[in-house]
């Protein structure tokens, strides 16, 4: 009678096949326990469904593999879900997965959990959670406007609507979609709140903002109703000091999850934004974004939790927010249930162990029922305990599970599966194991016998409590026909196999010793004798790792020599300091195997020095301790100590630092630095050489920074002088941050007046400060003045700088223009004079013209003149009208009092109407030509005309003619052609022009022509003799 079998089968998270295992299913199983439990390929996973969807149906996956197929349940928070095809039934079943029709938020919302079961066993599924996802429009009530002064901070909130799930994110737009405002260290939006920050107002932000909101669950976005910004003017711009809107709160994460910590500030400069861990360095997987407002953390680890803190620094002020970043886990198995088969009547112990924080609790399920707690043990295995375990860890960031079926079998033994092999081979003078695994259950009963002679433990020959047999110092005497026999109380067994024994495998040349320099060839040769019945095989190693010739081949090659190929020579070219160690050479064949080994030494430069720390740090110097790095065999000579500080422009640039000694000795493990700046940010690095060379650089230290010290660099180019009555302007050029030497860094600035022995100082606490203002009603009028200026730290006080000489601001002058007088020259120009101001301050003087009924004083004209000048022509004056005229003297301080206030009236237009030429008339001797034009009547509006004025102009020069006639002779040039210009002229001017080309041609007659050229026309007319 074959009896029921139970095999344990571990089901890993990914629930990986078992069907190999099935496969090889005893006989001892029976007909009816073939197969095996469900094991799942696809798990329900959660799901978030979208209120508006219009798809009106959920499907949760399921699939299990099974022999027999598996069937199917689902439970909802741990109710049975009704699977009842009705019509009024939202549910129903597609193979595994769940349907869910029409879903109703109130009814459908929760966990389900999917079950598989056979004849085998039962399976749960992972938990999975199913939400309805919605986001809401805005409310539609109007939004007030924000009002905030140009320079200072503001905030629009957006208050998105109700959600889920909460992974929304934002932007704002700008007075229409699609255009959105782009984000820089000025403009900041949370992903946290959905608030928009503007650390400085200017101008250009005025208009109408509104809030984007974005739901990538349920891809929706809605958006707001506008929100007017409207920036208000101030003069002069204030500064405010930093000050945190946007603070990250106390936040956990899991392992491996990313995380992203929010930090912004608003101030007039724009504040500057540093993250640092609180007690350490930031994380190597961190990354600052959004112009510092952004830190983010990649794949979490536990090593990152802690405090973090981020600070917002601008001239006026600082700001500092600190949180707390607790990092947990989910849990995640470190050991579970392994594949096995147990005998019945066997004892098992099953244990799962799995790590995460807060720790996960471990319980079970068999079959779909819970099964007890922390590890199962199994005194005396019964058919009963056959099904399928679930091992469960789950603390509140998550569940897993691991699957395992259990059967117990018996059978009687036997060797089909694994029987001996025929053929043994066993070296002479060595040790045989001859295996004997039969499959049986309860385990049997092992004996041996050789031929017909039956074997027991002695001095050479063991019988293991496995089964094996073992056989030492091996002869030609050993040889012969074993068999294994195998009884329990099912049943008898028994496989036999010959055993032969060989000559033994022996070194016969041992690879030597060798010392080499980085870059030079070394070899090393073996030799091996052996059984002429059997191939010899040579494997080379180094450090016990085995040499792969193929992709090693750059520097390993082997070569295969003597007879039947019994030696064999490893090269290795170009070595380097990696190839040190000792190389084993084996000699092998299928029975036994020699092997022998000898020492590689490659010399070269050193290794980097290891754990380099700084101690002791002061303002300029700091100790240096490190740890001797390997030196490859040749003893360090020196070290080389380099630095870099947090002002160097290459990150990659490392200088070489000064130290005490000067020389560090190649057997030094600390030295002390000097010459360091204070309050600077500072990292070290060691070299080490020696006499084949210098070595890699160790790893840098941990960054410090040296202690504050009083400043020692003045500002330099220390200049200024007067700008505005009353004031005295001091300017100087800021100290280098890194001559800053400390906190709370500004300027000291002195001065007084030269003839004074008291200075007056002023603090400016700016450190990017380049000028101070000293406003004062008694300050004289350029007065000289000394000035100097020095730097201040939390320290103390810096020296001063060398004493510049600068002068306070003039006074306007005091007097006006005397005997100012105005004439009209044309209807647009006219021309002004006066007497001028004899003060030493005046710089020139200010003419202003305004039309007196038609203009404003404010919108006049304005004409500068220099000191040197007492007159002026005024010019794009319109004709006809009457206009006032004003002369000032003025300053760098200002303008002083107006002259006497002079009236003039600018003449009529000249005429607008150009003369109309008439004729044109070649005289005898061909040396003259008479221009005839007809008289121009001038317009209501416009001057008398007193004449007119006629220029005859070639290539290269002109001649202007007056007359008071309608005609002129003018003479003919020998060559070429020229432009006659005529125009009348007025006491406003003179008056539209027309022009006219004459070209001297070839004499056919003396016959005149007449042309009648138009207004500005340009024609080329050809004169010949008259008939």
């Amino acid at each position: 009678m074959q009896l029921p079998a139970l095999v344990l089968f571990v089901l890993s998270l990914a629930f990986s096949s078992i069907a190999t295992l099935l496969d090889n299913t005893p006989q001892g199983y029976g007909g009816d326990d073939t197969g095996f439990a469900p094991v799942f390929e696809e798990q329900p996973g959660d799901l978030i469904y979208p209120e508006e969807s219009p798809e009106a149906k959920i499907t949760m996956n399921c699939r299990a593999r099974a022999s027999p197929p598996a069937t199917y349940k689902w439970r909802l928070n741990n109710w049975e879900v009704s699977l009842q095809e009705q019509a009024e039934e939202h549910y129903s079943l597609m193979g595994g997965n769940l349907v869910i029709t029409n879903p109703d938020k109130n009814k459908h919302t929760g966990k389900y959990v999917c079950i598989a079961q056979n004849k085998h066993g039962t399976v749960f599924s992972k938990e999975a959670t199913v939400t309805f996802g919605y986001l809401d429009m805005f409310s539609t009530e109007e939004r007030e406007a924000v009002h905030v002064r140009v320079g200072q901070g503001a905030v629009l909130l957006c208050a998105p609507p109700p959600h889920n799930p909460d992974d929304l994110s934002y932007r704002w737009i700008l007075d229409e979609f699609p255009i959105f405002i782009p984000l820089d260290k000025r403009r900041f939006v949370s992903q946290r709140t959905g608030n928009l920050y503007i650390s400085k107002v200017e101008a250009t932000d005025s208009g109408n903002y509104s809030c984007f909101v974005s739901s990538p669950s349920i891809a929706k976005s809605v958006f707001s109703k506008f929100i007017s910004l409207v920036p208000l003017d101030e003069r002069p711009l204030r500064k405010y000091p930093a000050d945190i809107k946007v603070k990250f709160p106390e936040t956990y994460a899991l392992v491996g999850q990313n995380i992203t910590l929010e930090c912004f500030a608003l101030g007039n400069p724009i504040p500057e934004i540093h993250w640092r861990k609180v007690d350490s360095e930031l994380p190597a997987n961190t990354e600052i974004g959004m112009g510092g407002a952004l830190l983010h953390i990649f794949n979490v680890q536990m090593e990152d939790e802690g405090t973090y803190e981020c600070e917002a620094v601008n001239a006026k002020g600082k700001d500092r927010h600190r949180a707390w970043l607790g990092v947990d886990g989910a849990p995640e198995w470190v050991e579970h249930v392994v594949s096995m088969e147990k005998d019945i009547g066997g004892n098992l112990t099953m244990s799962c162990v799995a790590t995460g924080k807060p720790e996960p609790h471990i319980h079970w399920m068999k079959d779909g029922y819970a099964f007890g707690e922390g590890k199962l043990t199994f005194t005396g295995l019964r058919f009963e305990d056959s099904g399928v375990y679930q091992c469960i860890a789950e603390n509140k960031h998550g569940v897993i599970y691991a699957n395992a079926e259990l059967r117990v079998f018996a059978c009687a033994p036997t060797f089909e599966h694994n029987p001996l092999k025929k053929k043994l081979l066993g070296a002479k003078n060595g040790r045989v194991v001859i295996e004997c695994k039969p499959r049986a259950a309860p385990r049997p009963k092992i004996s041996w016998s050789k031929g017909t002679e039956l074997l027991s433990n002695s001095s050479r020959i063991r019988i293991w409590q496995d089964g094996s047999l073992e056989i030492l110092n091996a002869t030609k005497m050993d040889e012969g026909r074993y068999t294994c026999f195998a009884e329990n109380d099912r049943g008898k067994a028994n496989s036999t196999g010959a055993l032969t024994i060989t000559e033994a495998t022996k070194i016969t040349l041992a690879p030597s010793n060798a010392d080499v320099t980085v870059g030079e060839n070394a070899r090393m040769q073996c030799a091996a004798s052996h059984d002429p019945s059997l191939d010899i095989e040579f494997v080379w190693s180094i450090n016990g790792r085995v040499i792969d010739f193929d992709r090693e081949a750059e520097h390993y090659q082997h070569v295969k020599a003597g007879a039947r190929d019994s030696s064999d020579e490893l090269r290795i070219t170009n070595t380097q300091l990696k190839h040190s160690g000792r190389y084993t050479c084996t000699a092998q064949t299928v029975v036994d195997n020699s092997t022998a080994s000898a020492e590689l030494v490659v010399r070269g430069p050193p290794g980097p020095p290891h754990g380099v720390s700084v101690k002791e740090i002061k303002d300029k110097s700091v100790k240096l301790v490190w740890t001797r790095g390997a030196d490859n065999h040749s003893p360090v000579s020196k070290y080389t100590i380099q630095s870099r500080d947090s002002f160097t422009l290459d990150p990659e640039e490392w200088k070489n630092a000064t130290t005490t000694p000067a020389n560090v000795e190649g057997n030094a493990e600390t030295v002390t630095v000097v010459d360091l700046i204070p309050w600077t940010e500072y990292e070290f690095r060691v070299i080490a050489t020696n006499t084949l060379g210098t070595g890699e650089p160790s790893l840098p230290s941990t960054k410090i920074r040296t202690l504050e010290a009083v400043p020692v660099v003045a500002p330099s180019d220390i200049g200024g002088g007067g700008e505005a009555s009353k004031e005295l302007t001091i300017t100087w050029t800021p100290v280098q941050p890194q001559y800053h030497y400390g906190r709370d860094f500004g300027y000291i600035v002195a001065f007084k007046p030269h003839n004074n022995m008291e200075w007056m100082k002023v603090t400016v606490a700016d450190p990017t400060a380049r000028r101070y203002i000293h406003k004062d009603a008694s300050i004289p009028a350029a007065t000289e003045f000394q000035v100097k200026v020095k730097a201040f730290n939390s320290q103390g006080e810096g020296p001063f700088s060398l004493t510049a000489v600068i002068y306070s601001a003039q006074d306007v002058p005091s007097k006006a223009p005397a005997n100012v007088t105005a004439r009209t020259l044309s209807a647009t120009e006219a021309v002004v004079w006066w007497f001028p101001v004899y003060q030493p301050t005046v710089q020139g003087y200010q003419v202003k013209y305004w039309r007196k009924h038609s203009e404003s004083e404010s919108s006049g004209q304005r004409v500068l003149i220099p000191a040197s000048k007492n007159h002026t022509r005024l010019e794009n004056m319109v004709p006809n009208s009457h206009y006032m005229v004003e002369v000032r003297a003025y300053n760098s301080a200002g303008f002083g009092p107006p002259g006497t206030i002079c009236e003039i009236y600018t003449k009529k237009a000249p005429p607008s109407r150009p003369p109309k030429i008439i004729r044109k008339t070649l005289n005898s001797n061909r040396a003259m030509v008479n221009i005839a034009w007809e008289r121009v009547e001038p317009l209501a509006n416009e001057s008398t005309i007193e004449g007119y004025k006629v220029r005859q102009a070639g290539h290269t020069t002109g001649t202007l003619y007056t007359t008071g006639k309608h005609n002129i002779d003018l003479p003919i040039p020998k060559e070429g052609d020229y432009v006659v210009e005529v125009r009348a002229h007025s006491e406003g001017g003179d008056g539209a022009k027309t022009e006219d080309s004459v070209r001297l041609g070839a004499p056919r007659d003396r016959r005149s022509f007449h042309n009648l050229p138009t207004v500005s026309s340009h024609r080329q007319i050809q004169y010949s003799p008259e008939y």
